[in-house]
């Protein structure tokens, strides 16, 4: 297996994973969030939760687009590994790096009210971070397969 088809592996293997283990504790102590459900619960920003308000509309905003984010890995990224051309697969590398470092803002956040991020977070964040270096480097190698080998 080459390089970056490993990094994408390990990317989708992160995202898959990070759904079932937790990921944030809240500032209680007493319940603990597994991804799915933290998922969901950034979903409520547009989809409406009972029970659940965000604190301004600039968390809402924020959530909504952790879960854009969350929704291109999921449902674009097998696609453009598997059919995409150079062009959007460097386009998507770039995307999943952007989403790398906005998706940081919920470590700002949980520190600010007190809960604590566990690993199901960092290995959905890390997640995106895999995938761009993949889809960086994948380009180049599709362009070395298709060059023809000095025999």
């Amino acid at each position: 297996m080459t390089r970056p088809n490993l990094f994408i592996l390990v990317s989708w293997m992160c995202q898959v994973t990070s759904w079932f283990i937790p990921a944030a504790q809240a500032p209680d102590f007493s319940v603990v969030v597994p991804g799915w459900k933290a998922f969901r619960l950034a979903a409520c920003g547009v989809l409406p939760c009972e029970g659940i308000e965000f604190q301004g509309i600039i968390y809402a905003v924020l959530a909504t687009i952790s879960v854009i984010t969350t929704l291109f890995f999921l449902l674009y990224s097998p696609w453009v590994v598997l059919r995409g051309t150079r062009t959007v697969q460097k386009s998507s590398a770039w995307f999943a790096g952007a989403a790398f470092v906005f998706n940081s803002h919920w470590i700002v956040i949980f520190r600010a009210q007190g809960a604590l991020l566990m690993i199901g977070f960092f290995l959905w964040w890390l997640s995106f971070l895999l995938l761009a270096i993949g889809l960086l480097r994948l380009p180049e190698i599709k362009k070395r397969e298709l060059l023809p080998s000095r025999a």
